[in-house]
């Protein structure tokens, strides 16, 4: 396999899985806010500001590719192929677990706020702690990025 295919998988991973996350989190979060509506439908904004928390993941796999695309070069070295291969993975990996995670995490705020409790500032604490490891992925691919 060369290096570029390498790379362009490894890319191509970080935005698909990054990417698939954000579908599932938003999604598990519109269910539970479709479920509150029916009981407290005041709360709307609520429910809007914590199910557009999954969607930086993909936001964040997006960055990823447009702080690599200038190294995907047909004469790429097979370490930066396989650098920007596992940047990629980790990127894509970390971006769909703490996306869908940090839905489950709002979706049960939303759930409680359609129960009547007043939890939308605690949840989003919550839900900052499975972002921030999304983060980090991202700072991954940054330094990766810097050091090719």
């Amino acid at each position: 396999m060369t290096a570029i295919l390498l790379a362009y998988i490894g890319v191509a991973l970080m935005v698909g899985l990054s990417g698939l996350g954000s579908v599932y989190g938003i999604t598990i979060c519109g269910n539970a806010a479709v479920g509150a509506l029916k009981k407290n439908p005041g709360a709307l904004g609520s429910y809007i500001g914590l199910a557009a928390m999954p969607s930086t993941q993909g936001l964040y796999g997006f960055v990823g590719f447009y702080l690599l695309q200038e190294k995907l070069v047909t004469d790429i070295s097979p370490l930066a192929g396989a650098a920007i291969f596992g940047a990629g993975i980790a990127m894509g990996v970390v971006g769909l677990l703490s996306a869908v995670r940090q839905g489950e995490v709002c979706a049960n705020g939303i759930a409680a706020i359609g129960s009547g409790y007043k939890v939308m500032v605690q949840t989003m604490l919550f839900a900052a702690f499975a972002e921030f490891y999304a983060i980090i992925a991202l700072l991954f691919v940054i330094l990766t990025n810097s050091a090719l």
